[in-house]
């Protein structure tokens, strides 16, 4: 399934039962907030406490901030308004704790390929180290409560990054969208509501968090998938026979390789093209892993970080090329 399901991620929303949310909080408390949950993750007693960095994101210039969004570690609304607003960051980006977003807490968990067990049993164990220190609010009959009713029950989002570009092309995506919503399922782009699906990549998430158990919807989540990903390898079969899509992919590396200048969407259309390639056995020579890392590492303020400056978008436009060359020579 890694040819079609890129990464899975879980994420939990909870709250301090003696705050109000944070759209409600003192500046006071947020800070209380934040070194309270600073304190339940650093110095709580679990293997994992050790493992985190704290950022407080006023300190974060704004290209380090879009980046974080752009490698999809903390939501846009997370840094629309710094003040606050702090982040806990595993060493390896796998985990990571927004502070102070739409709700108090906002852990998440992100893993390779299709292993939502694997992603959900790791937020489980950050959310029993939060427990053990701290006190959510909880009701008997609601579950978790949160700012917005919609995450009432389980607080928990799972979602699932799919890769399909035989489906965008048969245009089967819209009518595949609006049978999930029945299912209590949306699919999106790749940075969640309100995005455009750019290099045809996709994400698909649960809705439904009351009156379900975090075992059920990670279930339908799995059962789903396994539809969606059976799909989109038949229309790849039957995509890759002609040769007009064998001669774009062909021609794709053949620019990635070779282009001197490259815009943000041409790239991910391009490196869309050579991963259907990859797994279609066209393309021998090229690792998707090395794929699925270009298409975070050549988002425009990703791009800045890494060069530790301010990239005009000409200078971007450039080095994304550079990056691309050095990565698939």
């Amino acid at each position: 399934m890694s040819n079609v399901v890129i990464s899975t991620r879980v994420r939990l929303a909870r709250n301090l039962k003696d705050y109000p949310f944070p759209c409600k909080l003192s500046a006071q408390g947020r800070e209380e907030v934040i070194e309270k949950v600073r304190d339940a993750v650093q110095n709580g007693n679990s293997v994992l406490a050790k493992d985190f960095s704290f950022i407080k994101m006023s300190a974060l210039d704004p290209r380090q901030s879009v980046s974080l969004v752009e490698k999809r570690l903390v939501s846009p609304e997370f840094i629309s308004d710094t003040a606050g607003r702090a982040l806990l960051l595993s060493s390896d980006e796998s985990l990571s704790v927004m502070i102070n977003e739409e709700d108090h807490i906002r852990l998440q968990v992100i893993t390779k390929g299709l292993t939502l067990d694997e992603a959900f049993d790791t937020a489980d164990k950050l959310d029993t180290l939060l427990d053990e220190r701290l006190e959510f609010a909880f009701d008997e009959k609601l579950g978790y409560l949160t700012q917005c009713p919609t995450n009432l029950g389980t607080g928990m989002r799972a979602s699932v990054m799919l890769h399909l570009p035989a489906l965008e092309k048969s245009r089967a995506v819209s009518r595949i969208a609006g049978n999930l919503s029945k299912l209590g399922l949306t699919i999106r782009g790749a940075h969640g509501e309100g995005t455009e699906p750019k290099g045809a990549l996709y994400q698909l998430s649960n809705q439904v968090t009351l009156g379900i158990s975090e075992q059920a919807a990670i279930e339908n989540l799995k059962n789903i998938t396994s539809q969606l990903v059976a799909q989109e390898e038949q229309a790849r079969e039957r995509l890759c026979r002609s040769v007009e899509v064998q001669d774009a992919v062909a021609r794709s590396l053949g620019i990635l390789r070779y282009a001197k200048v490259m815009t943000h969407d041409e790239a991910l259309k391009l490196l869309s093209n050579v991963r259907l390639g990859v797994v279609s056995g066209q393309i021998t020579d090229v690792d998707t892993a090395v794929i699925d890392r270009l298409m975070t590492e050549v988002e425009p303020a990703t791009l800045s970080v890494r060069a530790n400056k301010n990239l005009t978008p000409q200078e971007r436009d450039l080095e994304r090329a550079r990056l691309i060359q050095q990565e698939l020579s």
